[in-house]
């Protein structure tokens, strides 16, 4: 079927609005008109860090309606509301322990611009398009995804705002909730004030942390991060972060989720942690990017690790979060602001410039 989609026509070029072509679901397929998908920063990073062999259709934060489904399909049907996340195969060992987010096979099913069984789902004037970004591609005006990245959501809440739960926002969230468990009462310092970060302090309030320390150069950030539940908040520029948490804290904080890719944050959010304090590193870099630290901050307990998707099961906690929503308690669509998909480049640009938090792209 014909579709319009945004192309990237070589690395890091401009997106580009064109016709394109759309396989008909397979057998174990789900055709999904777009509502609205979330612009990721790591739609960029791709865009513009790994060049694909041919033009490529990106997106990951995709939210629309069912409007066919193969025979094999029976979690969703035509008509359904859902949200779409990443894909995994749920047969290697850290999808069989209920660990999809580290699935062998990620880059793999994820990345590599098509099916599995190396057959494109899109294509344009007869060649193939690098496509089924994250199993969907969903800078689209519909995609095709399967029963593992299809969330089934409620329709009593506003379609086009739930698309970033499948990746930013769920990782943010669920760093807090699902990866770190933090209890009520500990003490959270976030670096980065950008979706994951800010979906970070609220979720850490939402658990019920004393302490919640936000971090970035950007005052307006930290601004609407005190809007969502920081305790205090840290311009970078003007004082250095860790002995300003060692000093909020008393002793450094519980954990630290560095959430802005930057190795120097990464340093201070380590440095500032308690003797036996977590950091979780979320932000993306451009590969080779190295850091270091002194080693004596690891001997009295320190770790630090990085996650994916903030170690979270799409099936279960896209609806926790829009419960959550629904309640008044995570309010993520204040970080939107919304684009045609003739604008995609400009909601890139407000995104870069920090105009704009979590771009949207509303069909």
């Amino acid at each position: 079927m014909k579709i319009k989609a945004a192309i990237v026509p070589s690395q890091g070029e401009p997106f580009q609005i064109a016709e394109v072509e759309l396989e008909e679901p397979r057998v174990d397929e789900i055709l999904v008109r777009m509502v609205g998908t979330g612009v990721c920063h790591s739609d960029i990073v791709f865009r513009d860090v790994f060049p694909a062999s041919t033009s490529s259709v990106l997106g990951h934060e995709g939210a629309g309606i069912v409007e066919q489904v193969g025979k094999d399909v029976t979690s969703v049907k035509p008509g359904d509301h859902v949200v779409l996340s990443f894909n995994y195969c749920c047969h290697c060992n850290n999808c069989l322990k209920g660990r999809p987010y580290y699935c062998d096979k990620f880059m793999l099913m994820n990345y590599l611009g098509k099916r599995v069984d190396g057959s494109a789902t899109l294509s344009m004037d007869g060649t193939s398009l690098h496509g089924s970004f994250h199993g969907q591609s969903s800078f689209a005006t519909y995609a095709l995804a399967s029963e593992k990245n299809t969330v089934k959501v409620p329709d009593d809440v506003p379609l086009e705002i739930l698309g970033p739960l499948g990746c930013g926002i769920q990782t943010g969230a669920g760093t807090v909730m699902n990866a770190l468990k933090a209890p009520a009462g500990s003490t959270m310092a976030v670096f980065g004030m950008g979706t994951v970060g800010l979906s970070a302090v609220m979720a850490a309030k939402v658990v019920g942390c004393s302490t919640i320390i936000a971090v970035d150069i950007n005052p307006e950030r930290l601004k609407l991060a005190q809007v969502f539940g920081a305790t205090h908040v840290l311009d970078s520029r003007e004082v250095n972060p860790a002995i300003e948490i060692q000093g909020i804290t008393g002793y450094g904080s519980d954990y630290a989720i560095e959430a802005a890719g930057n190795p120097g944050a990464y340093r201070q959010a380590v440095e500032g942690l308690n003797p036996t304090g977590t950091c979780i590193l979320l932000g993306l870099s451009p590969l080779g990017t190295e850091v270091t630290f002194d080693m004596n901050l690891f001997v009295t307990g320190r770790t630090t690790k990085g996650i994916l998707e903030g170690e979270s099961i799409p099936h279960l906690f896209i609806p926790t979060m829009i419960n959550m929503y629904k309640k008044g308690i995570f309010p993520f669509d204040k970080l939107m602001k919304f684009y045609p998909l003739e604008e995609i480049n400009k909601a890139v640009e407000d995104s870069a410039r920090g105009i704009s938090i979590k771009p949207v792209i509303r069909f």
